[in-house]
């Protein structure tokens, strides 16, 4: 099994920038994609992005301008940069590792943006 843990949530301003971190740990498959999601009390949880470990990187369409996804594969940590937050970034934003037999999720971390 896979464990993650995020890091980096908080409290910012409108137009200011977090960056989060997950950190995965235990038996990674030697093909897998971590990824981000977000949901918030009102929403089903959203896709954000993913990166493979072998590079390829997916957006959400309404992400990719602000959002910047990357990955560490010696360190099995993947981050997301976030900039120009925005008050409708507030979510709570979860890490997710997949492969072909086996997919986990992050317990989230808050990121909460005043207008």
């Amino acid at each position: 099994q896979v464990q993650l843990v995020e890091s980096g949530g908080g409290l910012v301003q409108a137009g200011g920038s977090l960056r989060l971190s997950c950190v995965a740990s235990g038996h990674m498959r030697s093909i897998n994609d971590m990824g981000w999601y977000r949901q918030t009390p009102e929403t089903q949880r959203e896709w954000v992005a993913l990166m493979s470990n072998g590079g390829d990187i997916r957006y959400a369409e309404s992400m990719k301008d602000r959002f910047t996804i990357s990955r560490d594969n010696h360190r099995n940590t993947v981050y997301l940069q976030m900039n120009n937050l925005k008050p409708e970034d507030t979510a709570l934003y979860y890490c997710r590792y997949r492969d072909s037999e086996y997919a986990t999720w992050g317990q989230g971390t808050q990121v909460t943006v005043s207008s």
